[in-house]
């Protein structure tokens, strides 16, 4: 998972424990506000009620001649105010839930009572408010709440992603030119535009970092292509003179077996060191790139050579070359090499009776080359190692320097294709070649 995913994920999740914890307490809170607003009410009600009996006295409400209270209800019930006669002595200042039973139905209301005095009498008044009024009020409060909650917690999120990937978009950078490149020489030593401090400071160790390595490669080159300049003469010397020696009449059968083995021996080294030094030249960029020319007509050509050594082993090679692609910009003697030994590397692990497939597929805007043999197949250890310097080699057959497929994967890097390798234990292995999008 992305760092800027994880870090979205997590402002996600705080929030939403955040919220599960306000909308266990919200039904609580909610609660008290609303007692407390109704209360406030009730309390600014009375006043009114108060201020209106001193400014038109109690007789509008209660009358000598009429009964002891007084109560007016809203059509609804939602509400009441009511007064009535009491004891001089009582004194009444609180509030309480109870229930009234008006028109034959009980309602609960939360009253106010208070007792006044007018003209020398104490009175009751009683301002009500329906709990069932105060309940919707806050179920109302709930929804409003829940809703505003979730859209919060989804353009926060959609905010935190945002603002993450942009914070993060320097990192996204340096790690695409790091995926980008096959060799340090080809880094983008360009330093990544950001203001954040901890991504100038990767960036800079980075670039630090590949300079080191790309300096360390260049050495390594350079020591490669002299050790291999200078034993190429002294084996050209030798083999000289094995050869000279083999031209002699009446040579010993014995000497003579030993010094064609020797010469076998100095072949193999002589190609091992030309081996060498191709890898070298290839990693250091000395090959020109200026070749356009038909996949499918390399491809030919490799089967058509390779072919009566292939008949001569019993297997045959097959070809499923159905689209073509035109590489440009490439090396044609390095593309030639480079599926050769591919091919080659097949013949000689497919056993007797066996096949070799030469397959090419478009997948969407990619062209890919197939090549998969009818051979043991490989282990995860080989396929780890099957494009290391002489790690695939069979040392039993006395055949190969056990460098082919590392020249092979050179070459594929150094066109930029994507090599692939599909095998399993006592299944045959499969190789892709995936070349450049097709514009």
């Amino acid at each position: 998972m992305k760092l800027k995913v994880r870090l979205s994920l997590f402002n996600l999740f705080s929030k939403l424990v955040f919220t599960a914890i306000f909308l266990l307490l919200m039904s609580f809170i909610i609660e008290r506000i609303n007692l407390r607003q109704v209360d406030n009410d009730l309390i600014h009600k009375r006043e009114q009620v108060i201020t209106l009996i001193s400014e038109i006295g109690i007789e509008p409400f209660i009358t000598s001649d009429s009964s002891d209270t007084f109560g007016s209800y809203n059509i609804l019930k939602e509400e009441f105010i009511s007064l009535e006669r009491i004891d001089p002595e009582e004194e009444m200042n609180f509030i309480e839930v109870t229930s009234r039973l008006i028109e034959d139905e009980e309602i609960d209301y939360r009253i106010l009572n208070y007792s006044i005095e007018v003209d020398g009498q104490k009175y009751l008044l009683e301002v009500g408010k329906s709990l069932q009024s105060i309940v919707h009020t806050g179920r109302n409060i709930r929804q409003v709440m829940l809703v505003f909650l979730i859209s919060i917690i989804i353009l926060t999120f959609i905010a935190d992603y945002q603002y993450t990937r942009l914070l993060l978009r320097p990192l996204e950078k340096i790690r695409n030119k790091l995926k980008r490149i096959s060799d340090p020489s080809l880094f983008d030593m360009s330093p990544v535009n950001t203001t954040t401090s901890d991504f100038v400071q990767l960036d800079s160790a980075l670039r630090e970092l590949m300079s080191h390595i790309n300096l360390l490669f260049q050495k390594e080159k350079e020591i490669t292509v002299n050790i291999s300049h200078e034993l190429l003469t002294p084996v050209s010397v030798l083999r000289s003179k094995l050869e000279n020696i083999l031209l002699r009449e009446g040579l010993d059968p014995e000497i003579e077996a030993k010094t064609e083995e020797s010469l076998k021996t100095l072949h193999r080294l002589q190609s091992l060191i030309n081996s060498m030094l191709m890898i070298a030249r290839i990693e250091s960029h000395q090959y020109l790139r200026e070749d356009t020319f038909s996949i499918n007509e390399i491809l030919t050509e490799i089967i058509n050579e390779i072919n009566p050594v292939a008949e001569d082993a019993g297997i045959m090679i097959m070809k499923e070359l159905h689209d073509d692609y035109q590489l440009k910009q490439a090396n044609r003697s390095l593309i030639f090499s480079m599926f050769y030994n591919i091919v080659n590397n097949a013949v000689k692990n497919s056993p007797a009776d066996g096949h070799v497939l030469i397959k090419s597929v478009r997948q969407k805007n990619r062209y890919i080359i197939l090549i998969s043999d009818t051979g043991p197949g490989l282990t995860e250890i080989q396929k780890q190692f099957l494009f290391s310097r002489f790690k695939m080699r069979n040392k039993d057959s006395g055949e190969g320097t056990g460098i082919g497929l590392a020249i092979a994967k050179t070459i594929a890097d150094f066109h930029n294709l994507e090599v692939k390798v599909d095998s399993e234990p006592g299944q045959s292995t499969k190789i892709s070649f995936v070349f450049p999008e097709i514009s």
